[in-house]
């Protein structure tokens, strides 16, 4: 994955992409001491727009504000422009950002208090994070021998740098056991979510998703909530069990970087006929208009770039 870029913006300067570089001993780097989001822009018949900008600039200045940082120097708006500046200095049309706020110099005695918040954003253009065949043919999950967060020893709504090792150690289990995505239960033994999506199961025309407890308040999950009720299909929100989704209609997973994917298979069980089935279908097709700025009922979720 080519992640080049002309420029990446820094603490209010966009510096030359060769130049964007932080010191070594950054308290970031050695203990994870920042947060994130993962937002997408794409080319529309307005030119770029970013997916629902705002709130995902909201998540990002309500993590570090969980993660302890007491005074933040940016308001949404101004991270919002930043991230529109990023994008149109670097020409690109469909893009993944990447927004990082880090505890920059001090914090060596593991205080937030003791460093000050830096804020990084990049641009570069990445395709479906799973693939773009999983679109059509669904990928293979198996369920995690690593278990997800508890609540109490991660904060589970905030975009933790530190947070993902927890993903690492799953996706990479799964991917060297020869699967595609790792699901990971919570703590009580229930279904939670996948190392980087929410999830969904389809059973008898509703959706079915874990309540917000022990994961993370996906933005492209709650984009799927408006887009499923209009479609018609009522969308619950309860605890799943493992045996549950062996049983489902279909399941799929959505985020930023994976869009909207079907699972085809999970634990080497096929999931209905063992495809992208056609609830998941109609959804992504509705998700892929909205992106796109194709449907005036979706619009405000676009933040064209201009």
């Amino acid at each position: 994955m080519a992640m080049e870029s002309k420029f990446i913006w820094m603490n209010g300067e966009l510096v030359p992409f060769e130049k964007a570089t932080i010191h070594f001993l950054t308290p970031a780097l050695h203990y994870g001491a920042a947060v994130f989001e993962g937002i997408r822009a794409y080319n529309t018949a307005k030119g770029p727009a970013v997916f629902r900008l705002t709130e995902h600039a909201e998540r990002l200045l309500d993590s570090a504000r969980i993660f302890g940082f007491r005074s933040l120097p940016w308001t949404v708006e101004q991270v919002s422009a930043a991230i529109k500046d990023t994008v149109r200095v670097n020409g690109f049309g469909d893009c993944y950002i990447r927004p990082v706020i880090y505890l920059d110099g001090g914090g060596w005695n593991l205080n937030v208090d003791g460093g000050q918040p830096a804020l990084a954003i990049a641009a570069w253009e990445w395709g479906n994070y799973l693939g773009e065949e999983a679109l059509a043919k669904g990928i293979r999950a198996n369920v995690s021998s690593f278990t997800r967060h508890h609540p109490n020893v991660m904060m589970t709504k905030a975009k933790i740098s530190g947070n993902y090792a927890n993903s690492y150690f799953a996706k990479t289990e799964s991917v060297r056991l020869g699967f595609d995505e790792a699901i990971l239960l919570d703590p009580q033994g229930y279904v939670a979510e996948c190392t980087g999506e929410n999830l969904f199961v389809v059973r008898s025309g509703k959706l079915i998703t874990p309540a917000t407890a022990p994961v993370l308040e996906g933005i492209t999950r709650s984009s799927i909530f408006q887009i499923a009720a209009d479609l018609g299909y009522p969308v619950l929100e309860q605890p799943i069990s493992r045996d549950q989704l062996y049983i489902a209609d279909e399941v799929f997973v959505v985020g930023t970087a994976a869009e909207c994917i079907g699972l085809s298979e999970i634990d080497f069980r096929a999931i209905g006929d063992g495809k992208t089935g056609p609830v998941t279908r109609a959804i992504q097709k509705v998700y892929h208009a909205a992106i796109r700025g194709k449907l005036p009922k979706y619009e405000a979720w676009c933040a064209y770039v201009g």
